[in-house]
């Protein structure tokens, strides 16, 4: 599978997830066919004003969704701890 750099533009404002591809997410909310804590990986991350991710999640449906952000999923495992990193860094 090809993958592409970012665009130098696509930065996420300051409410927005900063996640790559790769990274493991969990549902924090219900979504269509995923039940909330579900865990999925990063698939696709994309948009310039708006970052969006598409999710594989792990269920019996191995459930693709797209259009997913901070309202829908939240960071876990290593990509939570690069993010507080992160945040860290940038109050201090």
């Amino acid at each position: 599978m090809q993958f592409w750099k970012p665009h130098s533009l696509a930065k996420p404002a300051a409410d927005q997830l900063d996640l790559r591809m790769g990274d493991k997410v969990r549902a924090i909310i219900d979504l269509p066919n995923v039940a909330e804590g579900t865990e999925g990986k990063v698939i696709l991350a994309n948009g310039f004003n708006w970052q969006r991710y598409r999710v594989r999640f792990v269920n019996a449906l191995a459930t693709e969704l797209s259009d997913l952000d901070q309202r829908h999923i939240a960071p876990i495992g290593k990509a939570a701890k690069r993010l507080a990193k992160q945040a860290a860094r940038a109050t201090s």
